[in-house]
């Protein structure tokens, strides 16, 4: 899942949402270099990546994708959802999308100093560009896959990927609907697992 997901999937909890921000940055042996509950974020962030990439419907939303994307395929769904994510925000949550991300913005704000400098570096543009609140446009998803296909080691053409969205979007929505249902408990569920075993409450 891309930010704005594993935002809202943080559940409201300080820690969990650093170390879900965080542990694309953070390589296994480095985990420990962490506090309990940023360690818990890391975790819950792999499991929430290895849930979504195994989920079928996550897959037959790849299948429109992967003739022209082939591997990026997973990258561009992620970024779908959080447009889905933040287009139907009021869906999920009583707190307005823009002050959820101003709020989120803040907590990550505390803790720059522990966390690596590859991911503040990412954070700047995305606290200044306001990455989480315009994910819920096609403009700002279409600002991410720019970005993105210029890092890209080959020619991605993720670029291109906003077209096939306006083509397919009633029925990636309907797959957004269906999977980021199934998500969200298993990510709840997971959480408390995660918590009991490391005895972060």
């Amino acid at each position: 899942m891309n930010f704005l997901a594993h935002a809202y999937l943080s559940f409201g909890q300080e820690g969990i949402l650093v170390g879900n921000f965080v542990a694309d940055f953070v390589k296994g042996k480095d985990l420990h270099q962490f506090n309990l509950e940023t360690q818990t974020g890391i975790l819950l962030h792999r499991e929430i990546d290895a849930f979504t990439d195994s989920h079928p419907l996550v897959r037959a939303g790849q299948s429109y994708l992967r003739p022209k994307f082939r591997h990026y395929s997973t990258v561009i769904t992620d970024i779908f959802f959080d447009y889905f994510l933040g287009k139907n925000w009021d869906k999920f949550s009583e707190i307005p999308l823009e002050t959820f991300v101003n709020q989120t913005y803040e907590m990550l704000d505390c803790h720059l100093k522990e966390l690596p400098d590859s991911f503040g570096e990412m954070f700047y543009w995305m606290k200044s560009q306001n990455w989480l609140y315009h994910y819920r446009e096609i403009e700002g998803i279409q600002k991410a896959l720019n970005g993105l296909t210029r890092r890209a080691r080959f020619d991605s053409k993720m670029n291109e990927a906003p077209e096939l969205l306006l083509e397919k979007e009633a029925e990636f929505e309907i797959i957004f609907f269906a999977f980021f249902g199934d998500l969200e408990t298993f990510a709840r569920e997971k959480l408390t697992q995660l918590q009991q075993t490391h005895g972060n409450h």
